[in-house]
């Protein structure tokens, strides 16, 4: 490092620091998911609410601006600069917020995700609206501050916390596409796969044999239980920091295929996590690039990689001998791949999938500009629900518009990551091919492998030191686009 960047220096002791704060958080958050007594929710959310405080301090310091002014006119190397950005970008974004609204939101958020694990299972609307609306005031009010200090709309301001540089109206663009696509294709494959004979799954598959299995397809896809683990929870999950992530899952006795999904989706994040730079931990450069950057690894895990037939026959031994059954290739790949459309985002094939989420950037954009408020979520959510996808929600709030955990946590602007991780899995698929080889030859041939190196030399690697669309344009040779996963969606459900 040059000996004269003192100021630089001093920022990235500082964030190191941060860093172990945001450790610890990470951690109570996977506690309160997995381990903690209903009993020590309300001391939780006081804790968590000044621990959230503390780390907002810490962003919003006096002597933070003029030494990243400073360190800007000292001699960096490219790394460093590309850290003292996201040093003055996460600076930028904590001081826009008041540190006791940043208090009160996390404080309302632990209250009523709390309470929603319960008032879920009772289909309690009634309760949940009550706790959700103060959440969503509180986002609205941090959403206003956001886009009014950026010159941008107050959803925008949400959407720069998880997908820096994206806006509401890129999103249009790049989900108009799919708006108009998925109408007929969903259909058209629904009805060509009425011709292909289906064998059910059903049966009883012990949480203990699917926990066991989860392990198993977990160390498969290069999961190192040295550095984590896998726990139960209410809503599948992934946090932690390098060297200690955490991962989470949830069984249905009923059905083992949506733990293994859950568990495989929740292990590409984590080895994303897993694959960052070490020589960047704990500094901003160092940490994941975006949301939609995350889920583009979850999702290339779950949809691309393991509903492939090349995987589903590499792990179908594993599942025959953790349940005692005799599955063939085919009867599990079909079953992984049918397109039905149904309530519940998580357990979506990924033909309906985008609908979902294009149901929730709906819903939380409007929630934000105020033309829709919490108390018409329900018909809202019920309406659109049968526009996409032909199914009513009226009267099932369970598996309606309080399924999702995000808006519980205030954590509106999120959901759009999800269809922008889908679209640049598919498009890293393809660029993945071009330079490997078909990813199901690679799978045959036991080279699994290189299809993780490929993604730690391309994206895992890559942390923050590069903007979103540097790095998809890195990896693929073009921007992102939606084009790549309609492609990907016709040629796996519509093509012989």
């Amino acid at each position: 490092m040059p000996i004269q960047a003192n100021h630089y220096q001093r920022l990235a002791e500082h964030f190191k620091r941060i860093s172990h704060f945001e450790h610890f958080n990470n951690l109570g958050d996977w506690d309160i998911n997995t381990m903690m007594p209903d009993g020590g929710s309300a001391a939780r959310a006081d804790a968590m609410a000044t621990l959230s405080a503390h780390i907002h301090a810490m962003h919003t310091e006096a002597w933070l601006e003029d030494a990243i002014n400073n360190a800007a006119n000292e001699s960096l190397t490219g790394e460093q600069k590309a850290n003292l950005a996201e040093i003055t970008r996460q600076v930028a974004q904590a001081s826009l917020v008041p540190a006791d609204l940043v208090a009160a939101k996390t404080k309302a958020a632990f209250h009523c995700e709390h309470a929603w694990r319960s008032q879920r299972k009772h289909n309690d609307w009634a309760g949940f609206a009550g706790n959700l609306k103060q959440v969503i005031s509180l986002v609205r009010e941090e959403a206003q501050i956001r886009g009014d200090a950026l010159g941008i709309p107050a959803y925008d301001g949400l959407l720069e916390k998880f997908e820096p540089g994206m806006t509401s109206a890129r999103l249009d663009t790049l989900f108009a596409p799919l708006r108009q696509a998925l109408p007929d294709l969903i259909p058209e494959v629904m009805a060509r796969q009425l011709n292909q004979p289906l064998v059910s799954l059903e049966g009883h598959y012990p949480a203990d044999a699917q926990l066991a299995l989860s392990r198993k397809v977990m160390a498969t896809l290069g999961f190192d239980f040295s550095q984590g683990r896998l726990d139960v929870s209410s809503h599948p999950f992934s946090c932690g920091s390098a060297g200690d992530t955490r991962i989470t899952t949830r069984f249905d006795e009923a059905d083992f295929s949506s733990a293994l999904m859950s568990t495989i989706h929740e292990t590409g994040h984590a080895q994303y996590e897993q694959g960052l730079p070490a020589d960047w931990q704990g500094q901003p450069a160092g940490l994941a690039r975006s949301m939609g950057m995350h889920e583009s690894q979850s999702l290339f895990f779950e949809m691309q990689l393991a509903r492939s037939e090349a995987f589903v026959d590499l792990i179908r031994d594993d599942i025959n001998h953790a349940f005692g059954s005799d599955f063939s290739t085919q009867t599990l790949y079909q079953n992984l791949v049918r397109v039905a459309p149904g309530l519940i985002r998580v357990d979506a094939d990924e033909v309906t999938y985008p609908c979902h989420i294009m149901l929730r950037f709906d819903a939380e954009r409007a929630l934000i500009d105020g033309s829709l408020n919490v108390d018409d979520l329900p018909d809202f959510w019920s309406a659109n629900m049968q526009r996409l996808l032909g199914i009513s929600t009226d009267g099932n709030f369970r598996d309606g518009c309080m399924q999702d955990i995000h808006w519980t946590l205030g954590e509106l602007g999120y959901f759009p990551s999800y269809t922008l991780g889908a679209m640049t899995a598919a498009q890293l698929k393809f660029a993945l091919e071009q330079q490997l080889g078909n990813m199901d030859e690679l799978i045959r041939a036991g080279q699994i492998h290189q299809i993780f190196a490929w993604l730690q030399a391309n994206i895992w690697s890559k942390a923050s030191l590069c903007s979103t669309e540097d790095i998809i344009a890195s990896a693929t040779g073009a921007p992102l686009s939606g084009e790549a996963l309609l492609t990907h969606l016709r040629t796996r459900y519509l093509q012989p």
